[in-house]
């Protein structure tokens, strides 16, 4: 009988290509994270030994897509890219039409311009940055009917991307369904802790709004992580493949915005796939004006090129289960060593607990931003905050929003770390966890107009 009573995984490629990393002292960071406002998005790249700041374009693309890059054709109108572009979407997502654009929040100013109207509702499960945003600037006003469990922490629920069909309804008959333009539904829901959602839920969300008129739209940008964690999660899908679990979602929105740069592992990219004529007629002529011809939206040929072969790759289910496969080994190793985070294990990143990590540090003096300067200080990791600084002011009473959630990110890029990796990030975060009581936390010194967390800075309190 073997002794062998786990078998272990390897990614499913091999390296070609490295880039070297550079590694610092302590003194050198303590320095620079002081010149960057104590921000980690305002660090030189070059002074980060591990980034895990996000899987935003920081993915490796593959010997596929390379290729695919020195096939593009830089036509400025037609390009041949656009129409392999647009027919991998139709065949993988399911929608009729596709608008192209320059990532993924060009894809959302343009929905939000054409749907949107001013005192307009847009009820969604937990808001995103960028998204509530457009939606604000276009006169609408974001709703959250996520369920109560995806403010928890703690709690294990499987799907705790799901909404709240109880709020969703509340809302319409409160507002009424001519106020509500659509449902903004995330696939994973990227501030809840990467949490997916059910497809029974997609599915009860799609015949309630159908009742109403009322449009569903997807951010889609990590739908493929979510489609993995419904073949894992959800009875009856075990045994279907991530594309066909990923279609069947497509089926109960009405479109979607994607940002390319994460599921579809390319570095510059996105869109607004749409099965309404008249929106994508709109959306049309609106690209021309904001981001390019609607046979590039602001991408050169081969980055439409390099996309359309990402689609392809990353509904591949050897590759999507090393991928989240990863994630979940770095929160293995946290757990073992006892550091808060968001339970389950989401699909792109590691939540770091910062309200459990420091709990005598007030929201007001920003716990997530400390620990995540405490990090880069510690090992030259860079991670995001994704806590009261990203959620910002509300736009009528100026007043700062006070979320249940107050975390910091430890975003896993496609194809870039190894485990060893993994391992020194676990160490360092350990490392901090035992020094956790020596932190004091933040003050911000100062604070842009709009998604502040980009480029607000801080200093120490005294």
């Amino acid at each position: 009988m073997s002794k062998i009573t786990k078998r272990s995984w390897a990614e499913p490629y091999k390296i070609k290509m490295v880039e070297p990393l550079r590694k610092t002292t302590r003194q050198y960071r303590e320095d620079a994270i002081r010149k960057a406002g104590y921000n980690t998005f305002l660090l030189y790249s070059e002074d980060v030994y591990i980034d895990l700041l996000t899987d935003s374009g920081t993915s490796a693309m593959s010997d596929y897509q390379w290729a695919g890059m020195m096939m593009g054709d830089e036509a400025y109108s037609g390009s041949k890219n656009f129409y392999h572009l647009e027919e991998n979407v139709q065949k993988y997502y399911g929608y009729k039409y596709l608008i192209p654009t320059h990532q993924g929040r060009g894809a959302e100013h343009l929905i939000s311009r054409i749907l949107i109207k001013q005192g307009d509702y847009v009820p969604g499960n937990m808001y995103f940055t960028t998204t509530r945003l457009h939606q604000e600037l276009s006169g609408g006003q974001f709703v959250d009917i996520i369920i109560d469990e995806a403010h928890d922490p703690t709690s294990l629920l499987p799907f705790k991307g799901d909404i709240d069909l109880n709020k969703l309804e509340n809302l319409i008959a409160k507002v009424g369904a001519d106020k509500i333009p659509y449902v903004s539904v995330a696939a994973t829901v990227n501030m809840a802790g990467g949490q997916p959602i059910s497809m029974k839920n997609m599915r009860d969300v799609r015949a309630l709004c159908s009742k109403h008129g009322i449009k569903v739209i997807m951010d889609a940008t990590r739908a493929v992580e979510n489609a993995y964690f419904i073949q894992c999660r959800e009875d009856g899908y075990a045994n279907k493949t991530t594309a066909e679990i990923l279609r069947e979602m497509c089926s109960y929105t009405d479109g979607c915005t994607m940002s390319g740069k994460k599921d579809l592992l390319v570095n510059i990219g996105g869109f607004l796939a749409i099965n309404d004529e008249d929106i994508y007629e709109e959306a049309r002529s609106l690209v021309v004006v904001y981001e390019g011809m609607h046979t590039y939206g602001g991408l050169a040929g081969r980055d439409m090129e390099a996309m359309a072969r990402g689609i392809e790759e990353a509904v591949q289910d050897d590759h999507i289960q090393a991928r989240v496969g990863q994630v979940e080994y770095l929160g293995a190793q946290l757990q073992e060593y006892g550091v808060p985070i968001v339970l389950p294990v989401g699909g792109h990143a590691i939540y770091l607990d910062a309200k459990r990590f420091y709990p005598h540090i007030s929201q007001d003096n920003f716990p997530a931003q400390t620990l995540a300067a405490e990090l880069y200080i510690d090992s030259g990791i860079r991670s995001m905050e994704r806590g009261i600084v990203s959620a910002g002011r509300d736009v009528k009473t100026g007043k700062n929003y006070y979320p249940k959630l107050e975390l910091v990110r430890l975003t896993i890029p496609r194809r870039v770390y190894t485990q060893a990796h993994m391992d020194v990030t676990a160490e360092s975060v350990a490392e901090v966890y035992e020094a956790r009581t020596r932190a004091k936390g933040l003050e911000m010194t100062f604070e842009p107009k709009y998604l502040r967390f980009f480029q607000a800075r801080f200093s120490p309190i005294a």
